[in-house]
Order: structure tokens, then sequence, then C-alpha cells
């Protein structure tokens, strides 16, 4: 799918509902809509369409596919029907759950099924990984991470250096932007990283930056980190399912996500780690350890001694939590039946024509914080010229009318066109409610 030409500015909204409308009934994706619950405008307030809200907000909260509701029923049913014979006798038995998915997820983050787990939640597995990866010494103590990283991140790492009795003052390097810019240039990162030098111990860095929605050249700073000598890991909260993501090839060392967010999980789903191959099996990285990271034939003898599980799994703690599991079961035959470049397609050119709307529509009272394709996901990022209060008020105004995003502080409007259950309509919506905002 192509990025369509719009109807010249001088149209009116009739003429651009009608081109939409005329893409989307074009769309090869415009079926997997009607798999998703649709949330419904609150009656108490006006909307934008009294047929469904105009979603934007797929990069904080996925929407649930309609499978979910039976996928976690299931479950439920035979949790009542069986008790805890549905270890083994469940209609997907629950011992080997997180396994069922590890083969899609791989998929999707471009990684033999090997290295992929389903585990805990992002946080933790962050926390986990690091424990592995981040092993300072005298001369290599140094980890970088961008500028306006998502707090929880940093917290993470800040936490890492002092368990290792270091200073994150010193050791926690952050990269801003260039002065007047909102978005880290590719050489400028890897400038830095070779810097850093012998110092550097290991770069952990977004797949997508969560402000701004930029998209990162992931071979180039794993290329760049291994010169430098040291590590990289990834928090892929905001690109998996977002955008092609390819950990093997690209040598990343580690990787981290949520689910809850493109892989349309649910609050609070299962969470997912990648190491890549070179690290599995390795007697001289230390490991936080648990019983289900023990190998599967022998878990139930419940030795002291502990065997790793083959792979990614060795890292894994506690059993898979079977309800926050059963969504993304739910989810992830998705994005198999509609495919990965399909879905890329239809998000560039959904993006693209919020972008020229916005532009069309806005001029010069808009400033776009995400970069151009291809260095975007689904998500543009967008503040008004005129200050803050001014951008709380048309983000409000939107949310009203049955247009939702979410505003981040001080100053930031952000809206994701999800391929899924996006539609060309729904941006000539948002634009023109945007507008209308402004008064």
């Amino acid at each position: 799918m192509s990025s369509p030409v719009r109807p010249s500015r001088r149209r009116e909204l009739a003429a651009e509902l009608a081109f939409a409308r005329a893409e989307d009934r074009a769309d090869p994706l415009a079926t997997m809509r009607s798999r998703f619950a649709l949330p419904r405008p609150d009656p108490g307030r006006a909307a934008a369409s009294a047929e469904a809200l105009c979603y934007l907000c797929g990069h904080s909260l996925g929407l649930a596919p309609l499978a979910a509701r039976a996928a976690i029923e299931q479950e439920i049913g035979d949790w009542e029907r069986l008790g805890v014979l549905g270890h083994e006798h469940a209609r997907s038995p629950w011992i080997g759950y997180a396994e069922q998915l590890q083969a899609p997820l791989a998929r999707l983050a471009g990684a033999l099924p090997a290295e992929v787990v389903a585990m805990s939640s992002l946080g933790v597995n962050l926390h986990l990984l690091l424990a592995s990866f981040y092993r300072p010494t005298p001369a290599r103590s140094a980890i970088l991470i961008e500028a306006g990283a998502f707090s929880s991140d940093h917290q993470i790492l800040a936490t890492q250096i002092a368990w290792h009795g270091l200073d994150p003052a010193r050791e926690l390097i952050e990269l801003s932007p260039r002065p007047g810019e909102s978005c880290l240039r590719t050489q400028d990162i890897e400038q830095c990283i070779a810097q850093l030098g012998g110092r550097l111990a290991l770069v952990l860095w977004p797949g997508v930056q969560y402000l701004t929605g930029q998209y990162f050249d992931l071979p180039r700073l794993a290329a760049a980190a291994h010169a430098a000598g040291g590590l990289i890991g990834l928090d892929l909260a905001h690109a998996i399912g977002n955008v092609p993501l390819a950990l093997h090839e690209d040598g990343v060392d580690f990787a981290a996500w949520c689910s809850y967010k493109y892989l349309n999980a649910g609050p609070g789903a299962i969470g997912g780690a990648f190491v890549h191959e070179r690290h599995l099996g390795r007697e001289d990285l230390p490991r936080l350890k648990g019983w289900w990271g023990h190998e599967a034939a022998t878990r139930f003898q419940m030795r002291a001694t502990f065997a790793a599980a083959a792979g990614a799994p060795a890292f894994a703690i506690s059993n898979p939590p079977i309800f926050s599991s059963a969504p993304l079961r739910a989810a992830l035959p998705l994005f198999e039946e509609a495919g990965m470049p399909a879905l890329r397609r239809k998000s560039l050119a959904l993006t693209a024509y919020l972008e020229t709307l916005l532009l069309d529509l806005l001029g010069e009272e808009l400033m776009l914080v995400t970069p151009a394709a291809p260095a975007r996901g689904a998500q543009l990022s967008l503040r008004l010229r005129d200050g803050p209060q001014r951008g709380r008020r048309a983000f409000e105004f939107l949310e009203r009318r049955g247009v939702i995003g979410d505003w981040r502080e001080p100053d930031l409007i952000r809206l994701s066109a999800v391929p899924f259950y996006n539609r060309f309509e729904d941006m000539v919506l948002a634009a023109w409610m945007l507008r209308e905002s402004l008064g």
C-alpha cells in the first residue's frame, strides 16, 4: 500500500471523507478491524462518531481482540472443571503454556525460537537480564541511555548501578538531541558510543522512543556498541508488533518487551525477553535462577541443583500467569494472518496521511516531533506552538469529541494509527477535530 495522495486542501470535509472511505474500501487489511472490540462513546459525552470512538492510543494500550474473551474463559472453565489437573489436561495445558507463545513471538522479534521466552513483565525482565549482562569492571562500568528515557528504564538502570556499589550520577550517561532538535541522530549516538570506548559496559536503548516515536537504526547501534567493546540491550515496549525487527541478524545481545501495546494482549499481560544465541548456554554468564528456568524434563523432580532449560527459557523464574497469557495467545495469530510486511505498509500509509492532513489544516500552528518515515512506527507526536496550555485544551477537546490519544507533560499529544483497527477515515476525523479545537 502506497501513501495516498489526498485531495487538494480546497476540498471540504465531505470530500476528504469520501476520499478516505475509498482508501478504506481498497485496504486489504480492512476486515481486521472487525476482529477487535472497538470502544464506544460515553453516553454522557458528544463524540466524533456514534459508531465507535476514534481510538488512536494503541501505543499505550492496544484494543482487545474479540478472541481474547473466549481465550480467558476457556482457562477459567478448565480451572473450574479440572482444578490442579488443568496443568496437564486443560485444553491448552498450563505446563508448557509459555512455550506455545515462543515461535510467534520469535517471528515478530526477528529471532530464533530458542532465543525468545514469554515471561514476567517488562520491568522484571529488564532487571533479570541486566543481572546477567551488566557486569561492571573497574574499567568498564558506564551505561548509555537516551535523555528522556522512559522513567522505569532510568530507575532500573540506576538501581542496577547502585546494586554494584557504583554511583549512577557518574555511570549512567544520558545522550540528548542537538540543541533545538527533538530526536537523536544516529551518527551522534555512534559518536557518543565511540567516545565512551573502554568505559562502556552496555547500551540500553529503545527500539522506538516512547515520547517522540522515533524508530532507531538498531543494526547500526548494535555494531557501534560492539565495536566499542560493550553490549547492547533493547527496550522494545513500543517496537514489537509495531515495526519490523531482526534481533538475531542485528546482533543485539538482549531485549525485553511488554505485550499490552501493539501486541494487543491486555493490561498487565505477560511480557517477553530475547537473548542472542551466542549467549545461550554460556557457563560464564551469571543468571538469577528459578524453578521455571529449570529443564522441563526434570523440573518436577524438585532437585536442589539447577539444570538450565534450553535457550532463553532458562531465564524464566516462575510459571507463566495463565490468565494474562491467554489474551496474547488470542492476539498473536492475527499477526500471522495479516503479516508484518502488510501491517507495516498500512501503518506508514496511515501515518503519512495523518501527517499531511495535520500540516495542511494546522500549518505553522503545529510542530511535529516524530521524524519522517522510515524512522517512525505508528505514532505521531506533536506540539502546538502557542504552548502547553493550548495543547492541553486541544487534547481535552479531542477526548470530549471521541478522539482518544494521550497527553504527555509538559506539552505533547501522541496519536497512533494502528493498522489492525484504524482507518483512513479515522485520520480525517482526528485532523479535523484538532483543527476545530483551535477555534
